[in-house]
C-alpha cells in the first residue's frame, strides 16, 4: 500500500470509529522521518509530509472536520489551524511560521496549504492520529480513549489513534448515555 492509501485508510476508519462529525477537530502529529524509516527529527521529508497532508486534508474538508496540525518539539508542539477555527474556539493566536527543521514538515505543509493559517499553543481535539511517536495527547480533550485500527503503520511509522468522550460523573447510582461512551 502507498503512503497516501495508508493515510486515507487510517483517516476514514478513525472518522467512522470515533464518530466524528462536521465541526469536530482532528489533531495530527506526524514525523515524516519515521514514515520514511528514519529516527524522529533526523530526516524531515517535505514530499512525504505533503503526501500525508493532502490525503488527510482532502477527506476532512469533504466532511467539514477541522485539521489541527501539531508542530514538533522545537516549537513546543504548537498547533497550526485555520483562522476560522481559532476565532470560533476563542483561542489566542501566536506568531510563528513552521519550517521543516523547526516545526516539522507536516506542520509546514499545513501552514502552506490552509486558506488562512494561524498558530496556537494548544487545542482540545475530539480525536487524534499520532504518526511516528509525536505525542499528541496534550491536544486531546480530557478523556482520551485508544482506538485500534486495521492499519497499524503509515510507511514505516507506527500510528496510535485516539478518540475522546465526555467524563463520567455521579458515582455508582449514575446512569450514562451509551451513545457517548
Amino acid at each position: 500500500m502507498s503512503i497516501k492509501t495508508e493515510t486515507k485508510a487510517v483517516v476514514n476508519e478513525l472518522i467512522q470509529t470515533a464518530n466524528l462529525k462536521k465541526g469536530d477537530i482532528l489533531v495530527v502529529g506526524c514525523s515524516s522521518s519515521e514514515v520514511i524509516g528514519e529516527k524522529i527529527g533526523t530526516s524531515s521529508s517535505v514530499d512525504t509530509a505533503n503526501e500525508i497532508f493532502s490525503a488527510i486534508y482532502e477527506i476532512l474538508q469533504e466532511k467539514g472536520i477541522y485539521l489541527a496540525a501539531q508542530c514538533c518539539e522545537h516549537l513546543n508542539r504548537a498547533i497550526i489551524i485555520e483562522k476560522e477555527l481559532c476565532q470560533k474556539s476563542g483561542l489566542d493566536e501566536v506568531n510563528v511560521v513552521p519550517q521543516p527543521k523547526a516545526g516539522g514538515s507536516f506542520a509546514t505543509a499545513a501552514y502552506k496549504n490552509f486558506q488562512n493559517p494561524v498558530a496556537v499553543e494548544q487545542i482540545k481535539a475530539d480525536a487524534g492520529i499520532d504518526i511516528g511517536g509525536t505525542l499528541i495527547g496534550m491536544h486531546l480533550k480530557k478523556v482520551a480513549v485508544p482506538v485500534r485500527l486495521s492499519v497499524k503503520k503509515i510507511g514505516e511509522a507506527n500510528i496510535i489513534c485516539a478518540r475522546t468522550r465526555p467524563k463520567f460523573i455521579g458515582g455508582e447510582r449514575a446512569h450514562y448515555d451509551e451513545n457517548k461512551m
